[in-house]
């Protein structure tokens, strides 16, 4: 068993390169979320992410079938490891949703988009990591330009009374940078699990859909395919990328870097014309990407100590 103080395995800098770069493939993918979300049409949230997941659910099954495996050793794990795994996916989302419903959406994304600031702070609290200005700098970075994403023109409610969903937002926060950091010290734990995590998250997300929401189904072939993609992709595919990178990659670089999604997700909307390029998606184009680079600049120059 691997020990839990700091994933080495195959701790060499090229294999750390590697699992970042692995890592990074999700943010990519997750800057597909807000266009592929906008493709499902009418679907209501917590029936989204049911489909969505079990979709994700899905795919592991099929490799485990094709590939032979056992599959009951991936789902077999400890109590704490189901607790974070599912805490962390369906938690987030759930909050998520939450959030959108009782607060404003501007500042419910700027409140849980603190998140990669809080991978990069809390990191300092895992064994075998240090957290250095440059680290701190760029995660600042990052924060400001998705700022500047985030508003756009518009502005912030005048009123300062919190209402639930600010105190959801946050919760989004705590949740993900949370689950984020708890992957990395359960670094025993095989990417597979995150199949059964999404299976769990199907469930329970289908539950809260009937509880909370009518059920609306996609009106035509092309939502049928957004919500596919977003299973095979933003809600399947990028949460193993993303396990194994915190597991064994450069956690600060990746908290960091993590700022491109909302970035690239405005380019993508701006390419397929959704949305106009504006000076404030200029600078914060490069706020985030030069915070990337300096939060990894230990990465980048092979010094890891």
């Amino acid at each position: 068993m691997v020990s839990s103080e700091r994933p080495d395995l195959g701790s060499s800098l090229g294999t750390r390169r590697r699992a970042t770069s692995i890592g990074f493939v999700a943010v990519l993918m997750w800057a597909l979320l807000a266009l592929f979300t906008a493709a499902t049409g009418a679907v209501p949230p917590f029936q989204l992410a049911a489909m969505t997941f079990a979709i994700a659910f899905g795919l592991a099954l099929a490799k485990w079938l094709v590939r032979d495996e056992n599959i009951k050793a991936h789902l077999r794990q400890r109590p704490l490891v189901w607790a974070v795994g599912v805490g962390g996916l369906f938690g987030y989302h759930f909050f998520y949703f939450v959030a959108l419903r009782n607060a404003p959406a501007v500042e419910a994304s700027l409140i849980a988009y603190l998140w990669p600031l809080l991978i990069v702070v809390l990191s300092a609290l895992l064994p075998g990591e240090r957290l250095r200005w440059w680290h701190l700098a760029g995660a600042l970075a990052g924060l400001i330009g998705a700022a500047l994403l985030i508003i756009g023109e518009q502005d912030l409610s005048m009123g300062i009374t919190l209402a639930s969903g600010h105190f959801a937002a946050m919760a989004c926060a705590f949740i993900w940078s949370g689950y984020s950091l708890m992957s990395r010290r359960l670094g025993d734990v095989p990417t597979d699990a995150v199949g059964g995590f999404c299976g769990a998250t199907a469930l329970l997300a289908t539950l809260a859909h009937l509880v909370f929401e009518d059920t609306v189904w996609p009106a035509d072939i092309v939502q049928w395919l957004a919500v596919a993609g977003l299973g095979l992709g933003p809600v399947g595919l990028a949460f193993f990328c993303w396990d194994y990178g915190v597991k064994r990659g450069h956690i600060q670089a990746l908290g960091a870097s993590s700022y491109a999604a909302p970035l690239l997700s405005t380019l993508i909307l701006i390419l397929f014309g959704f949305a106009p390029l504006t000076w404030a998606i200029a600078l914060a184009c490069l706020l985030i990407t030069g915070g990337a680079i300096l939060a990894s600049i230990d990465l980048l120059r092979g010094n890891l100590s």
